[in-house]
Formats: structure tokens, sequence, C-alpha cells
């Protein structure tokens, strides 16, 4: 069942449903501590997935139940917090299409709505007192589980993350009203796996973050985000993990797979090792075996560290590895995304100091248990990694990706060399921190 449209009858909203056929409900959900609306499932403050194991409340979320009152059951009550809350539901390995009724009665709402390993889904969602609002947007659920009896070798740090879990898990942060939730398993959608390492990975923990965690939120439904990277990873350890046998066993025709490696690549000191040697020789493993299955391969360029010369400008610290990228993007005839040169821009524009505010450069204090500072020139704080996540989507649109259609309304044409002032860009911060930086650099 999808949300169609709303009605405005004397003030009050109600919410028209049509049924879709080719789409298999698995959960509708009404929170608040009034009555059920017809065919959905009560969520009380006190509903712990820990205690049914199918859905809840998770991490000991704490939510304020309201009852409205009137007519319409489904947003006549609700939950609310000014304080992140976490909503989970056990479903096994697919795209989701979730929608969410937001709004309140009688109180303005702001929402920004994560899922799974802080994955930037919906962005400051704004409701006036009796306004709703209907929102939908895709996620895609991984399992380590392969179809041929292995498993991905994931690393120790990824056991506990929550895209590796049986569980699809939401986090709302701001001041969220939430009346309503939908779950439905959707087969139609095209996926659009990432792989690559730190720059790309879903960061669990504040104040790290990566561009293929912020790339949800400028895609509509239609398009999932299966991002595969991990950090530390080279396009051997990648492969050698089974991460692209994962890969391959569930993409399927018309599906892209955008890669992005160099980093930790040009560390590799073999032999046969180098940008024009292993590295293009299994870049172009990657790129032909999903075309085998039907499947669009995009080459990515590897982000810039932020190292300045004597000119004031940003300088190459990745060797041959971005002209090889680009030279096997043009022999294999595929897509590429010049993301080393659009991140490079991206810093001169900010400058040398500037520029610290787009990376993990905190002083003494600014998270717990924190006595020195962090800087880290290669690992993008929030700020940064939505940025560049900006970059890729206009490396989409610029290469005309069949994908490019689903690009959000509110996405303006970005240009690198203005940049959004990271004085005014505002995140709600996660509840977790680390101080330990990400494998790689």
């Amino acid at each position: 069942m999808n949300f169609k449209k709303l009605i405005l009858i004397s003030g009050v909203v109600f919410f028209c449903h049509q049924l879709k056929a080719q789409s298999t409900i698995d959960y509708k959900f009404d929170f608040g501590p009034g009555k059920a609306a017809k065919n959905y499932i009560k969520i009380l403050p006190k509903t712990s997935f820990v205690d049914n194991k199918k859905y809840g409340f998770d991490f000991d979320s704490e939510v304020q139940g309201i009852d409205r009152g009137g007519k319409n059951l489904l947003n006549a009550d609700l939950v609310r917090s000014d304080k992140p809350f976490y909503f989970s539901v056990q479903v096994p390995e697919g795209n989701y299409k979730v929608t969410l009724i937001l709004g309140d009665a009688k109180e303005a709402a702001l929402t920004t709505v994560k899922a799974e390993s802080r994955r930037l889904m919906l962005e400051d969602v704004k409701t006036k007192a009796g306004q709703y609002v209907v929102k939908s947007f895709i996620v895609n659920v991984k399992s380590k589980n392969i179809k041929d009896g292995r498993i991905v070798g994931l690393k120790p740090r990824e056991l506990t993350k929550l895209d590796w879990d049986d569980k699809l898990t939401l986090e709302f942060d701001h001041q969220t009203a939430l009346a309503g939730l939908e779950l439905t398993k959707v087969e139609d959608q095209i996926t659009v796996f990432l792989a690559g390492n730190s720059t790309v990975v879903n960061q669990e923990n504040e104040p790290w973050a990566s561009w293929g965690q912020m790339i949800p939120r400028f895609f509509k439904p239609g398009v999932a985000i299966a991002n595969h990277a991990e950090s530390g990873l080279t396009l051997s350890s990648f492969q050698g993990s089974r991460r692209l046998n994962k890969i391959l066993s569930i993409a399927k025709p018309g599906d892209y797979l955008f890669i992005e490696f160099g980093h930790n690549d040009q560390k590799e000191k073999g032999a046969n090792d180098g940008a024009y040697k292993s590295y293009t020789e299994r870049m172009k493993i990657f790129v032909s075996e999903f075309k085998k299955i039907g499947g669009i391969p995009v080459i990515v360029t590897s982000t810039s560290r932020r190292s300045f010369g004597a000119d004031g400008k940003t300088q190459n610290t990745l060797g041959d590895f971005p002209d090889a990228a680009r030279k096997v993007a043009k022999e294999e005839n595929i897509a590429l995304i010049d993301l080393n040169m659009m991140t490079a821009k991206l810093y001169d524009a900010l400058g040398e100091e500037k520029s610290k505010k787009a990376f993990v450069h905190y002083p003494a204090n600014s998270y717990p248990d924190q006595d020195k500072p962090l800087a880290d020139n290669t690992h993008f704080n929030p700020y940064g990694a939505y940025e560049i996540a900006k970059c890729v989507v206009l490396g989409i649109k610029t290469q005309q990706l069949g994908i490019a259609k689903y690009i959000v309304n509110d996405f303006t044409d970005f240009d690198p060399s203005k940049p959004d002032d990271p004085m005014v860009w505002k995140w709600p911060e996660s509840p977790n921190s680390s101080l330990i930086k990400p494998d790689g650099n």
C-alpha cells in the first residue's frame, strides 16, 4: 500500500490509500497510544525490539506517545522526541521501500532520517502545526551470506555494524513527530553497488563519514544504494574477502557498480604492483565481471587528500593511480566520474585552513574521552562527505547515466568550486562516536 495523496478537509489532513498489486506489504505501523488504524500494528513508546525480536524501538530509545484525537486514526496519535531514537524491524536481505507519515496536529516538527550505519535518507523535513507529509525512500539491507554457501570475509569491526545485522534500523533526529510507517520489500529497484575503501564506506560513528553514506539522500525511490565498501581495502583485498563475489551473486542486469580505489592500492609494493600493472589489471576484472551479468560499471577516481603545495593549491598525493583509472574507463568504454579532480577543486575553493572543516579536524574535548586533537587529512566528516556525494551526483548527471532521472528534485547543479558554506551547513549528530581512525590513509 502506498500513500497516494493528502486531502485537506476542515483543516484536518486525511490519507488516501491505494493498493499496489505488484508490491507485498511487509509491515504497517501506527505510532502512538491511540487506537490503531485498520490493518496497522500499534506501536507504543514501550514497544521494544529487544522484547519481541521482530520490530520496535531499539537501543534504549525514549519517545513520548501523544494522542491528539480525531477521526483519522492513523494521524490522530504519534510519538515525538527531541533526541535521536531508533526503530528496528527484522527483515531478510533485499531492497525495502520505507514510507513515513511525519507531522503533528498541534506542534511543528523537524526530522532527519538515517538508516543502518548512518546512511542519510531524509534531510531536514519540516512540518508546521497541523501539517503532515508523506516521505518515501529505499533502504538496502545486506547479508554476509553468498548463494554458493560462502560468506563475506568481514573485518572484526564490521561484525557489530548495523549494516551487517539481520534487521533494518532507522534513526530519527531533530524534533521528530512520527505517526506512521510502512515497510515494503521491492524487487523493481535499480541497485547501485559501491565498491571502495574508507572514503566510500558507511562510517558507523561520529565524526567520521564518507560519500557513500550521504548519496542515498539524493535519490528518489527507483534507485537503491548498496554500499559494500570497507575501510582499508584495495582492489585485491576487496576481491579476496569475497565482496565482489557477493555483489555478483545478487546483482541483476541494469544494476550499476561504482568502483573507487587507490588510497591503499598505492601502498602495495610487489614486483607486479603499481598503477599501470596490478591496479589496472584488477580494475579491468571488476569491470568485465560486472559486464558479464548485464551490469553497468562506472569508474570513480580516488578522492584527493587534503595536501596543499607552496602555491596554495591541492597537490596530487596519489601518483599515477587517478590517471590509471581514467585510462581503464577510456579503454573499456565506460563512464568515468573524476572525483579526484572535483575534490581538488572543492578543497581549493575552501582554502588550506577552511578545508579542515571537511575533514576530521577537531580540537581536544570535542568528543567524549578525546584528550588530544583529531587531525586527519584523508577521512571526511559529515560536511565533507555530503559535499563529495554532491560531486558524485554531479558526475552522474554529467555522464548522463540512466539513474540520473531518479535524482531528487531539490538537487540543483552543483559546482565543486562553489561548495556549501561549512559554517552554515548543519548535521544532527548520532549518539555514538569513536576516536579510532578508520583503516587506510
